[in-house]
């Protein structure tokens, strides 16, 4: 039987049976991710963990509308992926392991153009700025154009990008890869403040230890499935790290 990870409480991220096939070179049918379900409620971050190949950026990708689904439902603040891709954007905040931001542009400029696109008014746009260039630490080189800045400094441009509209949602894919100790460190601790703040946040890493203790719930995925769910404590037992018990759910999985 699959294991789904729910909760009770009107999530703001919800996935049901998603299913997402991709035919090979050879006319194989190839099922990226098989049959998962999962949510995530106002005030909680949920840890996606899975091994490369597992499954992980394909969900979070049909969550923030880039990949259409087989089958199955990726919700938003009830704004279906599919059918309301446009809602689901303007209840998102998506940020990808590849920043993905221009080099000719500031981040000031770019946050500027973002936010208009999410229709703010230039003095809500402001105010955004004034608190992300706060809370990103974004300062020393708001005007800066991104192609003479550290990898470190783009992924913070792109959590801004991500966060610019003030979102209720946010889906995080690898957030922390391109960040030293300290980067990742004000990194989640922002993240603290949001999850304070009532956001839903979902995210991938392959850092563990960065989030063992950071996440208030855990799923594990491994070919497509969803092989484990619960909290650190619920997962670990008497294993003592959440990498042991990640190496026990994905091998336990292999015998299901």
């Amino acid at each position: 039987m699959e294991k789904t990870a729910e909760i009770s409480d009107k999530p703001v991220i919800q996935i049901d049976h998603l299913v997402k096939e991709y035919k090979s070179s050879d006319g194989t049918i190839i099922r990226a991710v098989n049959n998962v379900s999962m949510s995530v409620a106002p005030g909680e971050i949920v840890g996606l963990l899975g091994a490369n190949g597992a499954g992980k950026t394909t969900t979070l990708r049909i969550i923030a509308t880039l990949l259409q689904p087989t089958s199955g439902h990726a919700q938003v603040c009830n704004h279906d992926s599919i059918t309301d891709p446009v809602g689901v954007r303007q209840s998102l905040g998506y940020v990808s392991a590849t920043t993905g931001v221009p080099d000719r542009l500031t981040a000031r400029e770019l946050l500027t153009s973002f936010g208009r696109l999410h229709g703010l008014k230039e003095n809500a746009i402001k105010d955004r700025l004034d608190w992300l260039i706060t809370t990103l630490s974004l300062r020393d080189y708001i005007d800066r154009p991104a192609g003479r800045l550290s990898s470190g400094q783009r992924q913070r441009i792109s959590l801004g990008r991500a966060l610019v509209h003030n979102p209720p949602a946010l889906v995080l894919d690898e957030p922390t890869n391109a960040l030293d100790v300290v980067g990742s460190r004000d990194l989640l601790d922002t993240l603290d403040r949001l999850r304070e703040g009532g956001h839903a946040i979902l995210l991938s890493t392959h850092r563990l230890h960065e989030i063992e203790h950071r996440c208030d719930r855990f799923v594990i995925i491994d070919k497509g499935h969803i092989v484990a769910v619960g909290t650190r404590d619920e997962l670990v037992g008497n294993s003592g790290e959440l990498e042991d018990a990640f190496f026990h759910a994905i091998e336990q999985g292999a015998h299901t």
